[in-house]
């Protein structure tokens, strides 16, 4: 069974920097593509950043673009978003996702991705 497991998230002020982490655990996705979306209350899921296998491409969200860098590990089986000057707006439950097979570069849909984490609350106050 695949879990994944989302760290990082946490109270900060705007301007502040985050590090969310994401490791799957059950087995590995070296051939998979990896994103992170969020949900704000009262709002849909939306994507905010996904990288390929390799780590070569990368696609972010127009919203969080210059701020915020997705990366991977693949020896860590790990997933981060490196978050920079974070505004309130970013507030949400952040989920990291691994893609179905064969989508080895990223993808916005939400409905290529197989697996999901339970997601890591980040606030970020005014």
């Amino acid at each position: 069974q695949v879990t994944l497991v989302e760290s990082g998230g946490g109270l900060v002020q705007a301007g502040d920097s985050l590090r969310l982490a994401c490791t799957p655990s059950g087995r590995t996705f070296p051939s998979n593509a990896m994103g992170w979306f969020r949900q704000a209350p009262g709002k849909a899921r939306e994507f905010v950043a996904a990288i390929a296998w390799n780590g070569v491409r990368t696609d972010y969200a127009d919203s969080v673009k210059g701020r915020f860098t997705i990366s991977r590990d693949n020896v860590k089986n790990t997933v981060y978003l490196q978050m920079l000057s974070l505004k309130p707006e970013d507030t949400a439950v952040y989920y990291c996702a691994v893609s179905n097979e064969g989508h080895w570069y990223p993808t916005r849909n939400s409905d290529d991705y197989v697996y999901w984490g339970r997601g890591t609350q980040v606030t970020v106050s005014s």
